[in-house]
């Protein structure tokens, strides 16, 4: 079995980098977007580095490192942890594009990139490359972004194909969609391409990174370039999850610790049997779902290692991994904030928010449990599933 992942947060997300996210957290809100000292700190911190490829003077750390800085950031904020979590996941996926488009990405860093990857744009092919026109909702960071990654059904009339198309940001236009209940500081605005040519070098075929198989997956000498699309990106969505929910922990231990109850004869919270029980049921369970994170991305890390291509089944298992473990850090969130009081419910309460950011993250796609335990029941059974099953 591989290594189990170890806290690699200190050299880029140290606890000011986290605390000064939380100080920052009611701004960014009203903001909806990275307030200009978070993206300050980023630059300073050298995080969207982790995962870039060294030949171009990045980092080229395995791809599970990047899983706890981004846990950890969402102690401060769990927006702002999604969006710069984000923005090095996409380093990661320009590191799989065709050796040209990296060039032109990593020339000018940070490269910071939102990418709506349904392919709601169209590609039609010309000499040289594509026209690209769509619209494209969901593109977290879009207004500090410098390039652009969209999806798009490429080719012909009787012969489409999904694939990705690398932009630069000056190339789409940004519209104001963002008004949301939760994950405000994202600032996913929609876009829009108007007969755009992007060239053959900027494009690469979903199914290609479906599967680990991309054009950039043969020109580095790393397995991080080899992980699957889907197990990566639901993942690396789901520890912003995780994170908050370990913040409302810290936060209830705090807070029980301190309350009187005063319509109770002024008992104090911390001497009630159920609430200790609550603390401790919280606990084991985040601890169950680092463990489950753990074991999924072992799986994926053994595969990769002895050269096997990561089957559909495990690819499946990850992607129901990542969607329970949004789910149960809700669930966790909703136990300890219904024995918190009233108050917290307030704005200016921390425990509100970290409970819209991730009710509002829970609706991505990939988190659909039903649909993820469809998929992953029926591959465990041995049973075929669409070509074009999100895994």
């Amino acid at each position: 079995m591989a290594d189990p992942i170890v806290d690699v947060a200190a050299p880029f997300i140290t606890d000011e980098f986290v605390q000064r996210l939380a100080e920052r957290a009611a701004d960014a809100e009203k903001l909806r977007r990275l307030p200009a000292d978070t993206l300050t700190d980023l630059r300073a911190s050298g995080f969207t580095e982790l995962l870039v490829p060294k030949v171009f003077g990045g980092m080229q750390a395995p791809f599970p490192e990047i899983l706890d800085p981004v846990r950890k950031m969402a102690h401060g904020c769990v927006a702002s942890a999604w969006t710069l979590g984000f923005y090095a996941l996409h380093n990661w996926m320009l590191a799989l594009f065709d050796e040209r488009a990296q060039a032109e990405g990593f020339a000018d860093r940070p490269f910071l990139a939102p990418a709506p990857l349904a392919p709601t744009g169209r590609g039609v092919p010309v000499d040289g490359g594509i026209r690209l026109t769509g619209r494209w909702s969901w593109a977290t960071g879009v207004l500090d972004g410098n390039w652009v990654l969209v999806g798009a059904l490429c080719g012909s009339d009787d012969a489409f194909y999904p694939a990705l198309a690398l932009l630069p940001a000056d190339e789409v236009e940004i519209v104001d969609t963002w008004h949301t209940d939760g994950m405000c500081a994202t600032g996913s605005n929609d876009v829009i391409a108007t007969d755009v040519f992007v060239p053959e070098h900027r494009l690469v075929r979903v199914a290609d990174i479906y599967t680990g198989t991309a054009p950039g997956a043969g020109l580095h000498d790393a397995s991080t370039y080899r992980w699957p699309l889907v197990p990566a990106l639901a993942l690396l969505a789901a520890m912003p999850a995780l994170g908050g929910a370990e913040r409302v922990v810290e936060l209830y231990t705090q807070r029980v610790s301190e309350r009187v109850l005063l319509y109770e004869g002024g008992k104090a919270q911390r001497d009630k049997p159920i609430a200790q029980a609550r603390l401790a049921e919280a606990r084991v369970r985040l601890r169950a779902l680092s463990a489950l994170r753990d074991d999924v991305v072992a799986q994926i890390e053994c595969a990769i290692a002895v050269g096997e291509e990561v089957s559909r089944a495990v690819r499946g298992e990850a992607r129901m991994a990542a969607a329970h473990i949004v789910r149960e850090s809700r669930a966790v969130i909703n136990l300890l904030l219904e024995a918190s009081g009233a108050s917290v419910h307030f704005l200016s309460h921390p425990l509100q928010r970290i409970k819209r950011d991730v009710d509002v993250l829970a609706g991505h796609v990939v988190f659909d449990y039903d649909t993820i335990g469809e998929l992953s029941g029926a591959l465990a059974l041995g049973m075929s599933v669409p070509s074009r099953a999100m895994i």
